[in-house]
């Protein structure tokens, strides 16, 4: 069971992913994840990848793409993965294409989560993090027991800059303009199923295991 899920930020990939990994016990490849594991052991690919980091630059699609036929050569792939976050452009898409047919792999569904700007930024703009501990909250439906306060801690909990509505909506953009292009990309592929990401999170679990459920 070969899945990728895409869907912008907030609508909640990483949620539906651990969900996906649970029932089907398959890997959660994160190219966020990968090159942090590269960099940490100073890898010539994570070397290389940080030049690019350090100068505030997108890692070229040459080195994501190395990072992830290495993570894919892992036995725990053997049955399957799901990327959440990769591919992010045609060329990593194209890439992985390669990647795949080269290990007689094939992708089995694109899930496609979607919801409005209103949603998303609503959602992003309600979380919460702890400086201290690293704990994440959200206002709308996982808040501190403690007003502002990390209920593990007792730290004065903060709003991050990629949480406020002005950085939400430049990130949405960057969005639209260069992942929303994969949604067509896999469509022609009769690949893509489409999620309304505005229900509930055991809802939305629910429509995507009927779905994965029906793969050969």
């Amino acid at each position: 069971m070969n899945i990728i899920l895409i869907g912008p930020p907030g609508v909640g990939k990483g949620t539906q992913a651990k969900n996906i990994i649970k029932r089907y016990q398959v890997p959660h490849i994160s190219t966020g994840e990968i090159l942090r594991e590269n960099i940490k052991k100073q890898t010539k690919l994570g070397i290389h990848a940080k030049t690019f980091m350090d100068m505030g630059k997108l890692v070229p699609d040459y080195d994501v793409l190395g990072m992830v036929s290495r993570r894919l050569a892992d036995d725990d792939c053997f049955h399957g993965f799901v990327f959440d976050g990769f591919p992010r452009t045609i060329p990593q898409a194209d890439g992985l294409s390669k990647l795949l047919s080269n290990t007689d792999k094939r992708l089995d569904r694109v899930i496609v989560l979607k919801a409005s700007d209103e949603i998303i930024i609503k959602r992003l703009s309600s979380r919460r993090s702890c400086n201290n501990c690293g704990r994440i909250y959200n206002l709308l439906f996982n808040s501190p027991k403690n007003d502002n306060k990390c209920d593990v801690c007792g730290e004065e909990l903060t709003q991050r800059e990629d949480d406020k509505p002005e950085t939400i909506k430049k990130r949405l953009d960057i969005y639209r303009l260069q992942t929303e292009p994969l949604v067509n990309y896999y469509e022609k592929l009769d690949l893509t199923v489409f999620i309304n990401g505005e229900s509930g999170i055991n809802s939305i679990s629910e429509e995507i295991f009927q779905i994965l459920d029906e793969i050969d």
